[in-house]
């Protein structure tokens, strides 16, 4: 998907289709390819699918939280001349989506999470990393899966470049601890925005139990499950994931 990027000032995004707008929001170790499911379906639907390249390494390293993310994705939506937006977030971008419409609730007219963090402590992994020790990476990335087949040698060499890049490395630390301070328990009942969750079964990166918190906390929030699926549904049952999106928006007439 990388010929797609654009570059427009210090924002880097894909943007395909005309309609709703429908920001996607990249965790901390995927790319923008990881929505490629989305990204191939829902613009033939009447959304225009936005993917900005979120600046997880390139904030000083005293700015690298969770908040400022969620402003930095406040400027691409006014950068763009937006409003009414539909928000779909995984893993940190789910927690990156949560905060803004908590911050910003006027800009966002839905929210999708799945394997979001903003809850659970555990959230960005755990048992970081060794540095250089490519099978445990390998694991560890499997692990993120159902099946392990998910982690092509693309993803884990992705990953391990990653860790063995100390900045980067600690950047990816200084994430995880931001995260859990930005621990959101306290604002969900307070953050009406219709949002829907769809959650992996299997999901042990942030598991079940985290799914139905954020269901029973936000006042208007519907629960979808996919079978024997991890931390990444819309990458490992990207068909299950849009048809269960799909359906939901229809539903809430979005």
């Amino acid at each position: 998907m990388e010929e797609h990027l654009i570059e427009d000032g210090k924002y880097r995004y894909i943007e395909k289709g005309e309609g709703t707008p429908m920001i996607i929001l990249h965790g901390l170790m995927g790319g923008l390819s990881n929505f490629q499911g989305v990204s191939e379906y829902f613009p033939s639907k009447g959304y225009k699918v936005l993917i900005p390249e979120l600046p997880i390494y390139d904030m000083p390293l005293l700015k690298t939280t969770v908040k400022n993310f969620a402003n930095f994705l406040e400027g691409f939506i006014e950068h763009k001349g937006l409003k009414d937006v539909i928000l779909l977030g995984n893993s940190l971008g789910g927690h990156i989506g949560l905060l803004h419409t908590k911050m910003f609730p006027k800009m966002v007219k839905a929210l999708v999470i799945t394997g979001s963090s903003g809850l659970y402590e555990s959230a960005m992994g755990d048992g970081y990393p060794k540095r250089g020790d490519y099978e445990f990476i390998k694991k560890k990335a499997e692990d993120v899966f159902y099946d392990p087949k998910v982690a092509t040698k693309e993803i884990v060499d992705e990953v391990f470049a990653t860790v063995n890049d100390r900045m980067k490395l600690v950047k990816t630390l200084a994430i995880a601890k931001s995260a859990i301070r930005h621990n959101m328990a306290k604002d969900l009942p307070h953050m009406h925005t219709p949002t829907c969750i769809i959650w992996g079964e299997n999901d042990t990166v942030t598991p079940p139990n985290v799914a139905k918190e954020f269901h029973e906390l936000l006042p208007d929030s519907d629960l979808y499950w996919i079978e024997k699926c991890g931390h990444a549904p819309m990458m490992e049952h990207p068909n299950d994931f849009n048809r269960i999106l799909e359906a939901w928006l229809k539903k809430r007439n979005f």
